[in-house]
């Protein structure tokens, strides 16, 4: 056999395998120790408008180390730790300040999900014990709200569930533990509980593998649901199954507690007949991870992504390797439509004490790179994030991390991984200062401006070094609800760049087009980027209105 025809063979074998192996390794970013102990560990959280994070973890892990103030005291007869606690199980983060205030839930919010109504409003839903029917609302403010709760706001117990923003500015909350069902809120006339029987065919007995459900708004205003191994574009309006997309190669969970997670890759071409969408789901635990777990043995974790245009008429599934096996990791939207990988375990699953070797570095994936040359490897946290951690991004481009506990209780000794009450900011390489002569810097819209579906906004903005037109691009971001390693509502629209006009002393115009459907953009509160040579300015936020 000639050395020619050798490796003829090699690079054809190479080509036909199920998954594009070929990464590259970059070591980029840098971390940041923002506060050693908040008192509680960030188990969900929230952006809101005024560039407050909301964070809460459970009230049945014990006495936290926030107390409540002015001596203040919860008493609730039906908690399982304490049945008066004076301390906190929730926080208000002060972006700005670095500071951090104690809230309080009364029941307890173990496990629930939330998103942000059109005024900026967080509705959280459900929970566990007597939290788990409760609707919780928070409004942003400069001074001392809180959490105020509606004690039968739901129609069933939402425990693991996921919730999605609709156009019509409701909320769809979907599934939870022994929920095989939907319902909405706010609430019409009748209360309103709709089966949905994928959640059941999705069900792995003893394991489940299909909470918190991966749900996307598609383009034409149906979901996108992924449970466990596969998906469906549901016509909840209808209570219809439109499509039923292929299982994801090798069939292996991906949902809780195989948990991996899940985006909606950015949205481009808004303004073309037919808009495309895509959505990639990564990590997670390989099948039977779960009962191994519970006897001890840990399963390396799965360190695939599968990636699908579900606007397809035949979508297919492109499987691609990451660089590091990852369970329990976080996906965030970067303003630059670049995907953060962050957080997690190498081996076991979610649950507690089931997850092993803990994932310290990040990766950032390129969707726009050619595929085998889409993942880098950034630089190490020292602070293992394991079960019940979170990530969301921040109005400066940084992502804030934060949570881990895979205990029933707050405990700091004597374990592999402690519980965790620290913050940290993890800032990708498009914050490094030697980018500062190309970063933009939005002169106009003002913060908090108001903007509506489909006219022309012109977006001002500065650069002290040369400009390169066709590089400048305008993204909106929708601020996410972060839990169990998905971020609930994530988005990312690509405005793009009609046309550039350029003004004196290092000032341009550049005009885009807003959104002409809430298909596309669900109403709400968004953060607006100017993005120049891959490097975006600090965002501000706007209020999408119809």
């Amino acid at each position: 056999m000639s050395p020619a025809f050798f490796l003829c063979v090699l690079l054809l074998c190479f080509t036909l395998q199920p998954c594009h192996r070929i990464f590259t390794s970059a070591a980029g970013g840098r971390w940041q120790l923002l506060q050693k102990s908040i008192g509680i560990s960030a188990m969900h959280m929230q952006l809101l408008n005024n560039d407050r994070v909301i964070i809460f973890d459970r009230t049945d892990f014990g006495k936290s180390q926030l107390p409540l103030p002015n001596g203040k005291c919860r008493n609730d007869p039906h908690d399982t730790a304490l049945k008066v606690d004076c301390t906190a199980h929730s926080a208000e983060y002060n972006v700005q300040t670095n500071t951090f205030r104690a809230l309080t839930v009364q029941t307890d919010v173990w496990c629930s999900a939330g998103a942000l109504m059109a005024d900026g409003r967080l509705i959280q839903t459900g929970g566990f014990n007597d939290g788990e029917r409760r609707v919780r609302i928070f409004t942003p403010c400069n001074g001392n709200c809180d959490w105020v709760e509606i004690e039968y706001g739901l129609a069933a117990r939402r425990w693991y569930p996921t919730n999605h923003i609709l156009p019509d500015g409701r909320q769809i909350i979907i599934g939870g533990r022994k929920q095989f069902n939907y319902e909405f809120y706010p609430k019409n006339t009748a209360p309103g509980l709709f089966n949905l029987p994928f959640l059941v065919e999705t069900n792995d007995h003893g394991a489940e593998n299909n909470l918190y459900p991966f749900v996307h708004l598609n383009v034409d205003g149906n979901l996108f649901i992924f449970a466990n191994n596969r998906a469906i574009l549901f016509d909840y309006v209808n209570n219809k199954v439109v499509k039923t997309y292929p299982m994801i190669p090798g069939g292996d969970p991906r949902n809780y507690p195989s948990t991996g997670s899940s985006v909606l890759l950015p949205l481009k071409n808004l303004q073309a007949s037919a808009i495309q969408a895509e959505v990639l789901v990564c990590g997670g635990a390989p099948k039977g991870s779960f009962f191994n777990a519970k006897k001890g043995n840990f399963v390396t974790a799965l360190n695939t992504c599968g990636r699908i245009r579900i606007t397809d008429p035949n979508p297919q599934w492109v499987m691609e390797t990451m660089p590091q096996a990852r369970v329990m990791g976080d996906m965030t939207l970067l303003p630059d439509g670049t995907v953060l990988i962050i957080n997690g375990a190498g081996a076991g699953t979610a649950g507690w004490e089931y997850g092993r070797n803990p994932v310290l570095s990040p990766v950032i994936y390129r969707p726009d790179n050619p595929i085998g040359s889409r993942f880098e490897v950034q630089n190490p946290t020292t602070i293992p994030r394991m079960y019940h951690s979170t990530a969301v991004l921040l109005r400066d481009g940084r992502v804030l991390v934060g949570g881990s506990n895979p205990h029933i209780y707050y405990v700091f000794t004597g374990v592999l991984f402690p519980t965790e009450l620290s913050l940290e900011a993890f800032s990708p390489d498009y914050l490094d200062p030697k980018f500062n002569n190309i970063r933009p810097t939005i002169v106009a819209p003002v913060n908090q401006g108001i903007l509506h579906y489909g006219q022309k906004q012109t977006v001002r903005f500065s650069c002290s070094g040369p400009l390169v037109q066709n590089t400048v691009v305008v993204t909106l971001v929708a601020p996410s609800f972060t839990t169990h390693s998905f971020s609930m509502n994530q988005r990312l629209l690509v405005l793009g760049n009609n046309k550039i006009t350029v003004l004196r002393g290092k000032t341009y115009d550049v005009e885009v087009t807003i959104p002409t459907s809430a298909a596309l953009a669900p109403s709400g509160y968004y953060l607006m980027f100017v993005i120049h040579r891959s490097i975006p300015s600090n965002g501000i936020w706007i209020h999408l209105q119809s």
